[in-house]
């Protein structure tokens, strides 16, 4: 590396005051091409000009440094102008960088220039060297790296087992991504293409143009070479010379995949990679090219070995998961944060950034903290509203002293009134200003804040369609391999989702999508019988519904045949014939989710082992939604799956509950109103109200909540409505404090499930408050029912009196089951409640005193498994004996029960005999016993 040269300081300080004006036409320059790329015919003068002007002005001291980064500039922007072409999107953040590279030189001085060019040497070299490589290297990822321009050009060999440098090494870390990006845009242009779509074929060339620049910068020729095959029947292909029929796609989809599967290789690893590969890719490499001498009515037949490659690199989306991280370091300079011209977006798309989710989590919760204390300027507002009101009191007061003692005051003590009056008109007028200027800067605080408390939860919500980005290329690749027909279609795919949702869609949703196209589409032969079109449709629709995101995923195919899965359920030994006929067709439906069940004839590559959909359920649950399925023989299948859209902000109404705040999400509230108490009617115990035209029951909330009932006061009663669709309740609550949006914060994970309590929030006032679970207080309200115990406390004595008769609880989300289970144990004599999920149960057994429970394992919100283990960790519980009846009869599942604590493992064919009630009996003797 040369030495800098020393310039003159008078020379460095016209340099630096040149450089300055010159930086600041670059830079908003350079933000006006962002904003409107149209206009670069009329900014492209000025900017040469002032590239030009400081590449003059470092020549003239000797600054190489600036002059190389100068004349790269020049360089680029005369190109674009010579040539009559726009700018490459990727170029923007290179030019930036090179606008802020000379921003630092000014804001350094004159004085330390030098001393920090040297410091900086490495960094300026790389802006140079960023700004003379090919377009195809992403600069956003490149900004913050150190390439080094003679390693890059000639690249490492594909053989070099270790030692690569730090910069070869960030090299490396930009073909990734360059590969990763262009080939998502090679796999969904060739799909839509093959489907008769009208893609955009020049931008496919850039794409593979782009992978093969970013190739040959790291040096693996393998990929240059497929990369330009590529592009060769791309470019003839517009031109019209070539036709790209599915068979010839096939090949081009194949070699999408080995430069999608090339940019995963560690370098290290490249040379055995290419070696494993050696045939597969010299065949490719001699179908592209035979490929590329084609003509329009050729047609071109691919080996099975492509197809076998295309369904193997692209089964699932869920793993090569890519999304184009268009700011990943999005600053030249490590010590200094980007700015917004350097992280341009490369294109329309959203700009997206790579940020931990803990920080995005503190974010919200410090936008949150930001706006409640900026909610809390009204307070002092008020305050000095009411200082206001006293201070017209006083000024009164002393006008009613001066009219009172007129004449009677001598000289003296009229000057020291009339001051008095003198200075409180001053400070009531002072007073009246600082009031209205608190008043202006209250309304700005709270809109600043509110603005950023908005903006930081719309950085957890990203569109539905970055999820789906891979969903066609697998249905088409899915349907080949079956020997199908397929059409895939996408419907809201800008639908909101909160991005930690979002990320757990993407495995389940991929499961029944290659469950459509295998077990839902026939053969086109089928279809052509049965009078469909040869081509099946599989169809993703997002949106949003009631406040959730809900997603179908439909096919249009043969549907589910009840009557053979009525069979299969009992060939498997699941239930008997006359329990498996009386299932509806919801219960029915629920078996095709279990381990270990498919009604497929056959086990493939694809599917048959009845894994999928269990964990499809699975993972659907674990992100707290659902999963329903519903299906017409002969017209096809839909899967329906309901999840929250954000787990992080709900809209609530608050009420005063005991004194407390307690928010009811607003979703789950049918009305809220005041209901006169003497239209509070009493029947059988229970207390209720007419709303139109139905009775609803009343519950008072401090009663579920476990606070003491008091007998209302007011000649109103404050009534929260609740319910589904086949029942309602009124929640009696003291108060009703307002309508509020709030940060969900969930609870200590130490608490456990808390019987009626969701997460908790903070108020704008700051006032914490406990959000309540909807389905947890309508089931904790029929329990009470049952029990006749709602608002009549004497109902405990009533209750102990039963207790003579042993208590047994019932915990199953199949309404059959529970039913059939319990008429097992009633007939026995013993006394039975029953419970719908894991979570109901876990709320049952601390809510009241069971001598036995039975439970499922695969149950939505809390699995049985998870509710025995927390049964016996809770002090009080600990000692009730439990069996689980399961339809999985395996040993390692019976060994995981009873690993879990439970005291039996039975099968669910025990209905069938006396298994189960000879379990109980064992456990806790007969009922009245």
């Amino acid at each position: 590396m040369n030495e800098l040269v020393v310039p003159p300081l008078p020379l460095v300080e016209l340099f630096l005051a040149d450089t300055r004006d010159h930086s600041a036409t670059l830079k908003s320059g350079l933000a006006a091409l962002a904003e409107d790329a149209s206009r670069q015919r009329a900014l492209l003068p000025d900017l040469l000009l002032a590239a030009h002007s400081i590449r003059g002005a470092a020549k003239i001291i000797g600054f190489e440094p600036a002059a190389r980064i100068a004349e790269a500039v020049e360089g680029l922007l005369q190109d674009a102008e010579h040539h009559g072409t726009r700018l490459h999107p990727l170029h923007a953040p290179k030019l930036a960088a090179a606008a802020e590279s000379f921003e630092q030189m000014v804001a350094v001085g004159a004085t330390e220039l030098l001393r920090w060019a040297e410091a900086q040497t490495g960094y300026l070299a790389r802006i140079a060297t960023l700004l003379k490589a090919p377009s195809s290297v992403q600069p956003q990822l490149a900004a913050s790296r150190a390439p080094r321009a003679a390693a890059s050009t000639r690249g490492p060999s594909p053989s070099k087992p270790t030692g690569a440098s730090k910069d070869e090494a960030n090299i490396v870390e930009l073909f990734r991504a360059e590969t990763a990006a262009c080939t998502e845009v090679l796999s969904r242009g060739l799909v839509e293409l093959e489907a008769g779509g009208r893609a955009d074929l020049e931008s496919l060339m850039r794409a593979a143009h782009s992978i093969k620049g970013a190739a040959r910068i790291v040096g693996l020729d393998l990929a240059v070479q497929l990369a330009h095959a590529l592009e060769d029947c791309l470019v003839k292909a517009q031109d019209g010379i070539l036709a790209l029929p599915p068979q010839s796609v096939d090949v081009l989809l194949a070699a999408v995949d080995v430069l999608s599967e090339m940019g995963e290789v560690p370098l290290p690893r490249f040379a055995e990679w290419q070696a494993e590969r050696a045939g597969l890719t010299t065949d490719l490499l001699e179908r592209l090219r035979h490929l590329s001498q084609l003509r329009l009515s050729v047609p071109h037949v691919p080996s099975p070995s492509l197809l076998g490659l295309a369904a193997r690199l692209s089964g699932a989306p869920s793993e090569v998961q890519i999304q184009v991280k268009q700011t990943e370091a999005a600053s030249v300079v490590p010590a200094r944060p980007a700015t917004p011209s350097m992280a341009a977006s490369a294109g329309p798309r959203d700009r997206v950034v790579r940020v931990n989710a803990q920080s995005i989590n503190r974010l919200m919760g410090l936008a949150g903290e930001s706006l409640v204390e900026s909610r809390r300027v009204q307070t002092f507002a008020t305050a000095l509203q009411r200082l206001r009101r006293r201070q017209g009191e006083l000024a009164t007061l002393l006008e009613a002293l001066d009219r009172q003692s007129s004449g009677a005051l001598d000289a003296a003590s009229r000057s020291s009134l009339e001051e008095a009056k003198g200075r409180a008109a001053e400070c009531k007028s002072l007073l009246a200003q600082q009031m209205s200027e608190l008043d202006s800067y209250a309304r700005r605080v709270d809109d600043l804040s509110d603005r950023l408390y908005r903006e930081a939860l719309k950085s957890r919500m990203r569109p539905f369609g970055d999820c789906a980005q891979g969903f066609p290329r697998m249905v088409r690749d899915v349907a080949r391999q079956l020997g199908k027909e397929a059409r895939f279609e996408l419907s809201g795919e800008a639908t909101d989702v909160d991005r930690d949702v979002l990320e757990s869609l993407e495995a389940p949703l991929t499961h029944l999508l290659r469950n459509a196209v295998d077990h839902g589409l026939e053969t086109p032969e089928q279809r052509s019988a049965v009078g469909k079109s040869e081509q099946g449709l599989v169809r993703v629709e997002a949106r949003h519904h009631a406040g959730m995101l809900a997603i179908t995923v439909t096919d249009d195919g043969r549907g589910v045949d009840p009557a053979a899965l009525r069979r299969k359920i009992v060939e498997r030994g699941l239930l008997g014939e006359s329990v498996a006929r009386e299932l509806s067709p919801v219960e029915l439906f629920e078996f095709i989710f279990l381990p270990g069940f498919s009604t497929a004839r056959s086990v493939t590559e694809i599917s048959g082992r009845g894994v999928g959909l269990d964990a499809v359920r699975s993972m659907v649950e674990s992100a707290s939604g659902v999963v329903r399925v519903s299906s017409e023989l002969g017209r096809g299948t839909s899967f329906h799956l309901q999840l929250p859209v954000t787990r992080s902000v709900m809209r609530a109404v608050v009420a005063e509950v005991a004194g407390e705040a307690y928010a009811f999400p607003l979703l789950r509230i049918e009305r809220i109103l005041r209901v006169a108490a003497a239209d509070v009617e009493t029947l059988a115990a229970v207390q209720y109200f007419v709303l139109e035209g139905e009775n609803v029951s009343l519950v008072r909330a401090s009663q579920l909540l476990g606070f003491a009932s008091e007998q209302p006061s007011d000649s109103e009663v404050c009534v929260v409505v609740i319910g589904d669709r086949t029942r309602r309740y009124g929640l009696a609550v003291d108060r009703f404090l307002g309508e509020h949006d709030l940060v969900v914060r969930p609870l200590d994970s130490r608490l456990g499930k808390v019987q009626d309590i969701a997460a908790a929030a903070i108020l704008v006032d700051g006032t914490p408050a406990l959000i309540l679970d909807v389905d947890d207080l309508m089931r904790s309200i029929e329990k009470l029912a049952q029990a006749g115990r709602i608002d009549k406390l004497t109902a405990r004595a009533e209750s102990s009196a039963r207790r003579s008769r042993k208590r047994v609880l019932v915990v199953d989300d199949s309404i059959t089951v529970r039913e059939v289970e319990k008429q097992l144990l009633v007939n026995r004599g013993y006394e039975v409640d029953v419970a719908v999920d894991g979570v109901d149960g876990l709320n049952s057994a601390r809510g009241a005193r069971y001598d036995l429970i039975v439970t499922d394992i695969d149950m939505p919100r809390m699995n049985g498994l998870e509710l025995v283990r927390a049964i016996k960790q809770d002090a009080r519980l600990g000692a009730t004996p439990i069996i689980i009846v399961s339809y999985k009869d395996r040993e390692q599942d019976r060994l995981r029960g009873l690993d879990a604590g439970a005291n039996y493992y039975l099968t669910k064919s025990s209905f069938h005999d006396e298994t189960l009630v000879r379990a109980v009996e064992d456990l806790i003797g007969s009922a009245d016993g």
